[in-house]
């Protein structure tokens, strides 16, 4: 099954791609001999085959960061829709000294268009790094699972329930596999945030009784629409102003806060209610995602989250946690210190943090050579649908329950085909007048 990256060329519709994709992921393997990649890399020496899926700035970081991770480490197959991104990422590569002998990515096993992504997998690799927008996440993560790669993957995992309900299903068959699957929530590798959740898990502060997430920060980059570009191209090249692609941007960067909330808590919440809006990064070159989000989040036992979010130009940042116990609090805040008070105070000094970008392909490798590989899908896949929860209640203006974002119908991939062509930008979301999706019967209606 292959798509054309040529203007205006016919194509499998979105849909169909998505029940082809990953047979045809599995018949190449058969065909080619290889089969799934085993977990066991006897004292570290085995080489760990590199491929890179999705070539954009967090995908070329992720790649650096691997190889910086562990030795006997090459990126050695590279996927992405642009030939320019991809040649722009493998050059950035080769110069980053002194890695640039563990980047060996011949012409043959440079990928581009829609189907980049199941060359790789065709490649002779044993770990792929996923790392496209957002809304791809759930076939790539399907594919690479069913070709037994052990993968690496971007946060978040998804963009609505279909995709995540897709991504639950991968995080099942890889267990059965023995693959490894990391996930870029680097805080669960971070010093700071291991010291002081240690201390929460076993009771520092007590029984958890509220929290609140923020990610409040200026403007973020916006790439001018040339003439020549088509609408998938425009909104691909700016995937963030689209909730197809990003999930809107308490999804795609704020899941990071949400995720710490929900790692203490050790659970996800029950429901979300909230508000947010598009005020000020109004113009049409901004796709139709909102600029703010304020969400309440209500936990199992009782507690709330209040979590905050917003990209808007000339504001104040602040990015950062904290959670209240009934015998004391704790406060993070990336690479600023972590601190607990109350009678079981501790503070960890910032300047003792490690690289957690680095460190999370550091553990991913060594549980995998160990013959351990562990898998934190399902983890991310909840904070992801936590994240997914709130932006539906904000757009709706509608409280929304776990049950009902994870078996809603909201498929937020367009139903077109994947081509560079012709793709309409939806309304922005309209609280009060945006419909709260019917959940469905078939909770695997999209896989």
């Amino acid at each position: 099954m292959s798509q054309s990256n040529d203007q205006g060329k016919s194509v499998a519709s979105r849909r169909d791609f998505l029940k082809t994709s990953t047979a045809a992921a599995v018949g190449t393997v058969v065909v080619s001999g290889l089969s799934s990649i085993p977990a066991v890399y006897p004292a570290g020496t085995d080489e760990i085959r590199v491929g890179l899926i999705g070539c954009g700035g967090r995908g070329t970081g992720a790649a650096g960061n691997v190889l910086e991770s562990a030795p006997n480490v090459k990126i050695v197959a590279m996927g992405d829709a642009f030939k320019d991104r991809l040649d722009e990422s493998l050059k950035n590569l080769q110069k980053s000294s002194p890695y640039a002998d563990k980047v060996d990515v011949p012409e043959d096993r440079r990928f581009v268009g829609f189907d980049a992504y199941l060359k790789v997998l065709r490649s002779d690799i044993n770990y792929v790094i996923l790392a496209t927008p957002p809304g791809f996440r759930p076939t790539h993560l399907k594919a690479a699972v069913a070709a037994g790669k052990n993968i690496f993957t971007e946060k978040p995992v998804a963009v609505d329930g279909p995709g995540i309900r897709i991504v639950l299903d991968a995080y099942e068959e890889a267990k059965k596999k023995g693959l490894g699957i990391g996930v870029g929530t680097q805080r669960r590798h971070q010093t700071g945030y291991l010291e002081v959740m240690k201390r929460i898990h076993d009771g520092a502060i007590g029984e958890l009784v509220a929290a609140r997430a923020y990610w409040n920060q200026g403007g973020l980059w916006m790439k001018e629409r040339k003439p020549e570009w088509s609408d998938m191209e425009w909104q691909l090249r700016n995937w963030l102003y689209f909730t197809w692609l990003s999930g809107d941007h308490i999804v795609e960067q704020h899941i990071h806060n949400i995720d710490v909330i929900n790692w203490a808590m050790q659970t996800h919440p029950l429901r979300a209610s909230g508000m947010g809006g598009r005020q000020v990064r109004t113009d049409p070159a901004y796709g139709h995602i909102f600029d703010h989000f304020s969400i309440d989040y209500e936990y199992p036992n009782g507690a709330h989250m209040l979590s905050m979010c917003r990209q808007t130009p000339g504001t104040e940042q602040n990015v950062s946690e904290a959670l209240v116990g009934r015998k004391g609090n704790c406060v993070t805040a990336d690479r600023k210190n972590y601190e607990v008070t109350g009678p079981n105070a501790f503070r960890f000094d910032s300047q003792g943090d490690n690289k957690p970008y680095v460190q999370e392909h550091t553990d991913l490798i060594a549980g995998i050579r160990a013959g351990q590989p562990y898998n934190l899908l399902k983890q991310v896949a909840e904070s992801t649908l936590t994240a997914i929860m709130g932006r539906m209640a904000a757009y709706t203006g509608k409280a929304v329950t776990w049950e009902q974002a994870l078996a809603s119908r909201e498929d937020n991939i367009p139903a077109v085909e994947l081509a560079w062509g012709s793709l309409p930008v939806p309304p922005v979301a309209m609280p009060g007048q945006t419909k709260l999706v019917a959940v469905s019967d078939n909770l695997r209606a999209r896989s």
